[in-house]
């Protein structure tokens, strides 16, 4: 059975001057886009089964991420269903060149594990089997909260 760490995955994204907004920081769409991707690829790790989004729950955009840094991009499974999992997602803004780091998005994705014809599959159970399992699982719960 998978576990939380195995569905962990920090992706990262360079702000491009095509990525903006008209205040030279990351157009929010952007950032929705990003997260939803490895969102995705986090609930697949677990689901070893296509998955779409079926829900995102709560957005909050807690400050801006200047065009030339980095967007990181964390994501990891913290609870199974049936057929669906549930994702939390954070996002960061990155100075390349130091690596400081400040969050600046949170939410909590909803996935539905697919078949090939796009009815909904069943996936398997999520196990915590180490601190660190605990912990991200327990932080993604307390966010839900």
């Amino acid at each position: 059975m998978p576990t939380v760490t195995d569905t962990y995955i920090e992706n990262r994204v360079r702000v491009q001057p095509n990525d903006t907004n008209n205040y030279a920081s990351a157009h929010g769409g952007n950032v929705v886009k990003w997260m939803d991707e490895v969102g995705a690829m986090s609930a697949m790790r677990l689901a070893g089964e296509t998955c779409v989004t079926a829900r995102i729950d709560g957005l909050d955009f807690e400050r801006p991420i200047p065009q030339g840094d980095t967007c990181v991009i964390e994501s990891y499974a913290y609870a199974a269903g049936r057929t669906s999992v549930r994702v939390r997602l954070r996002a960061f803004r990155e100075e390349p060149r130091t690596g400081e780091r400040e969050q600046t998005t949170t939410s909590q994705f909803v996935f539905v594990a697919v078949d090939e014809d796009m009815h909904p599959t069943t996936i398997p159970s999520l196990d915590v089997e180490t601190e660190r399992d605990r912990r991200l699982r327990d932080e993604a719960l307390d966010a839900e909260a």
